[in-house]
């Protein structure tokens, strides 16, 4: 005979909770048909386990039931390999014992005794899955607890559970959560997706498994959402480029949060330039105010970022024009938070360039001393100097020259400032543009009304740029 009686469970599930006893009750039958059987129960923790009955005696057929008992405490006492109750038993033959005799008869080991039963202890419920998160990297084999856990909870714990392990960015559990029957469209009371989640988390794996697993970003409160909105604030691109390709058909780079704002003013106030750049690419209206009149570029230029400055400029149409509630350009901001580096590329860069096509050397004076950058272009990569030089403005190229601006600057067509002196018919300022080191090659000089020259005035790329310097003053 291989065994005496038989547990009614192989595995004994205990539900924790915190501070209190648990209990766990379970059902051993003998399975002698003419013979009463002793029976022991033990545990490899006795200072975290009891029984009611740890020694006890079970008639013919007959069933008794047994309770596991936990004593309270803090933490679930998880361990690898799990605790486990042992069933142990041996014939009575007189049928009747006292507890001193049975414990005496199971303290010596022997033929006599059997082991009928080993029952792992699993901890299962909501506790026991939040200390698993909590303390995930100081516990070994996660997994297998986890699984074991889940069975004890329902449905909205498991949500309230995959809530918090998207938290805490714990991959693993959050996939074994949606395995075990997590709802990923599960929305928070404030209307926050489990999609936001994962945002606010910067997991981006946690966001593909979610997006695999079916999840939808938030519909009924788009502002307690704004995934945009948060990716962009922490400046991360391939969270943006994730979330669009899938959920592009109903994601707009212009919604705006509660403040007016888009992703892209986010994106500016912080001076993360790869997601402006994406938001741009995305369709983001550069130009779009909030709901204080600011736009993405009075933003960076108050908060005196460089380069985001520099690249809403080139890819808005108003913006630095614009004026905010208080009646504030992105220039006044600028000044105003002492960002003088800026003011070039807001307003000075403009003010210099049109002094030198007029010939106002007070004014370039002022633009320069202000901070204005002497090689500031226009849209055909026409610098202040490529300007005068067209224009014949003999002293405004001496103020730039002084200035340090570069006689061998090209602009976008390949042209210098000497070329398009030579180009309008100002030989003298050609001449002073080469003593100050201009190169001059053949083509450079060749005489207003020769075939080179005509060549040169009627090439596509050249001709947009003059003929809008020719109009004007």
């Amino acid at each position: 005979m291989d065994r005496l009686v038989k547990p009614d469970v192989t595995e004994v599930e205990l539900t924790f909770r915190k501070g209190q006893k648990c209990a766990k009750t379970f059902r051993v039958t003998n399975l002698m048909h003419t013979m009463s059987v002793a029976v022991s129960l033990t545990t490899a923790n006795p200072s975290f386990f009891s029984f009611s009955q740890p020694y006890s005696i079970i008639p013919p057929l007959s069933s008794t039931s047994y309770t596991l008992v936990l004593a309270p405490s803090d933490r679930p006492p998880l361990s690898s390999p799990s605790d486990f109750v042992t069933v142990r038993s041996s014939m009575l033959i007189t049928g009747k014992a006292h507890q001193d005799d049975l414990r005496r008869l199971f303290s010596r080991p022997g033929p006599h005794v059997f082991k009928d039963a080993t029952m792992p202890i699993a901890f299962v419920g909501l506790q026991v899955i939040e200390f698993l998160i909590r303390q995930n990297t100081e516990i070994r084999e996660t997994a297998s607890l986890l699984k074991k856990a889940i069975p004890g909870c329902d449905r909205s714990q498991l949500n309230r559970l995959l809530n918090y392990a998207i938290s805490c960015g714990d991959v693993g559990i959050v996939a074994s959560l949606i395995d075990g029957g997590a709802d990923v469209n599960d929305v928070n009371p404030d209307g926050t997706s489990l999609i936001s989640l994962a945002i606010e988390a910067g997991n981006l794996e946690i966001l593909k498994i979610l997006i695999a697993s079916g999840s939808s970003v938030g519909k009924k409160n788009k502002h307690a959402d704004c995934i945009l909105h948060k990716a962009a604030a922490m400046n991360r691109v391939d969270l943006m480029e994730v979330l669009f390709k899938a959920f592009g058909d109903v994601i707009d780079p212009n919604e705006p949060d509660p403040d007016g704002r888009t992703p892209l003013h986010v994106a500016a106030a912080y001076g993360f330039v790869d997601a402006i750049r994406f938001c741009v690419a995305a369709g983001a209206d550069a130009d779009a105010t909030d709901s204080a009149g600011l736009t993405p570029l009075h933003l960076a230029a108050a908060a005196g970022n460089a380069e985001a400055v520099e690249y809403l400029v080139n890819h808005s149409t108003y913006a630095r024009h614009a004026v905010d509630g208080d009646g504030k350009t992105a220039f006044v901001l600028a000044a105003e938070n002492g960002h003088s580096r800026l003011l070039d590329s807001l307003r000075l860069r403009d003010v210099l360039l049109r002094a030198a096509r007029v010939d106002d050397v007070l004014g370039m004076k002022s633009c320069l001393e202000g901070g204005a950058d002497v090689e500031a272009r226009d849209q055909n990569g026409w610098t202040p100097l490529h300007r005068a030089a067209f224009k014949g403005r003999v002293e405004s190229v001496k103020v730039l020259l002084s200035h340090g601006a570069s006689v061998n600057v090209v602009d976008d067509a390949g042209y210098t400032p000497l070329q398009c002196a030579v180009e309008a018919g100002h030989a003298h300022l050609a001449l002073l543009l080469i003593a100050h080191g201009a190169r001059a090659s053949p083509k450079a000089v060749a005489p207003l009304g020769s075939d080179a020259a005509k060549h040169r005035l009627h090439r596509p790329r050249f001709l947009y740029p003059l003929r809008r310097e020719k109009g004007r003053a």
